[in-house]
């Protein structure tokens, strides 16, 4: 299982655009896609955007990225660059 540990810097934390475009990339993919708080257990569906709002990242938390399966290392790539972004 790949997995990216990314620190969110959008001023919004991982809500509203950030969340949608989030999503909008996970559902793209063939493989189940998670999100996690680092501190936190509670493991979020990557593919729902009430799921990922729910999480309530805000800016500078770190969370971590899961999937497992052929071409997850790109998908976690593009999420997690999804995520970093300012």
């Amino acid at each position: 299982m790949g997995e990216r540990k990314v620190t969110v810097a959008a001023e919004v934390g991982l809500h509203a655009r950030p969340a949608a475009t989030f999503v909008q990339r996970a559902k793209k993919a063939p493989m189940d896609i998670t999100v996690t708080k680092s501190h936190g257990s509670q493991q979020v569906n990557g593919k729902s955007i009430l799921a990922i709002m729910a999480l309530d990242v805000r800016q500078g938390e770190t969370v971590v990225i899961s999937a497992e399966g052929e071409g997850s290392e790109e998908v976690l790539d593009e999420l997690a660059a999804i995520a970093a972004a300012p």
